[in-house]
């Protein structure tokens, strides 16, 4: 089977920054400044805090998600609670999750009348969150990735999030473009993804430097068939971390990981399938069938 994201994925490309909504944006990035000061808090550059102030982009992400009194949502990164709010009013439960004890605060007086709003403190990749069925968020940039492959292994229906323009493209990326890559992989094999509105860097505070998608997730059956899971994921991030090499050598520090000798490994890995071609080059199908061809050669995992 060939990989043809573009069959699985719709691009919308909607700017959401418009001259008719810059007196509601402005307000929501003013009343986003106050909080801030008043708590004395100034954005982490290190934890990637960027806050969404523009109302209509904030409404176009819930209603993406088709929310309604049945489903229980969970965002990662409340931040300021602006999208925590619209939430809350649309759907049965919001499940906020914030790891700064600053904004923390912020939240517990902004949300304290909303009685469908529960606020947890803490990071998301240590918690163990279940219940939710969707997952809205517009999360830090510095933890995109990890979200992702923390929510390939979570329960859901939907999830619609924010990330950057370009750390989006590779989530569609196609094979052998220089966006292709682990996420692209990964993404294929769990879920359909939709590129969404475009939000411009101006309709967040402060202004990240560049912008941001829309994408809307929706978990599916694995569309090829590996023998193990797991190891599937560790040969997508062993071969992916020197994509330009050949496959022959992106696959060695795995077989050095399972204790083969040098002069094996490198005997091994010449009759792999597709030994001679670049990860960057293979198909997500291809990849599984090498992922099953490298578990036989090894000695038992432990």
């Amino acid at each position: 089977m060939h990989f043809s994201p573009t069959n699985s994925v719709m691009h919308v490309d909607f700017k959401l920054a418009n001259d008719k909504m810059t007196e509601v944006k402005m307000n929501l990035k003013d009343e986003t400044r106050r909080i801030l000061h008043t708590h004395g808090i100034i954005p982490r550059k290190r934890l990637g805090q960027s806050f969404l102030v523009d109302k209509d982009a904030l409404r176009r992400i819930v209603s993406y998600a088709s929310l309604n009194e049945r489903d229980t949502v969970l965002e990662i990164g409340a931040g300021t609670g602006s999208l925590t709010e619209l939430l809350a009013e649309k759907a049965g439960k919001v499940v906020a999750i914030e790891v700064d004890p600053r904004l923390v605060q912020v939240l517990r007086e902004k949300l304290k009348d909303r009685s469908n709003a529960d606020l947890i403190e803490g990071d998301i990749l240590e918690l163990e969150t279940r219940g939710f069925n969707k997952v809205v968020s517009a999360p830090p940039y510095s933890i995109s990735s990890p979200i992702l492959f923390w929510l390939f292994k979570a329960k859901y229906e939907l999830a619609v999030m924010a990330f950057q323009e370009e750390f989006s493209r590779r989530l569609a990326a196609q094979v052998g473009s220089g966006d292709y890559g682990r996420l692209t992989v990964a993404m294929y094999y769990c879920s359909d993804v939709e590129l969404l509105d475009i939000i411009l860097k101006d309709c967040f505070f402060p202004p990240p430097k560049v912008d941001s998608r829309i994408i809307r997730l929706t978990p599916k059956k694995p569309p090829f068939k590996v023998d193990d899971e797991g190891f599937f994921f560790e040969v997508v991030r062993v071969v992916f971390t020197q994509k330009n090499k050949k496959v022959r050598n992106a696959i060695l520090p795995l077989l050095y990981k399972y204790k083969i000798p040098k002069i094996e490994a490198v005997q091994l890995a010449d009759t792999l399938p597709f030994h001679a071609r670049r990860p960057r080059e293979l198909a997500p199908e291809e990849i599984g069938l090498l992922a099953n061809e490298v578990a036989k050669v090894l000695p038992r995992k432990s």
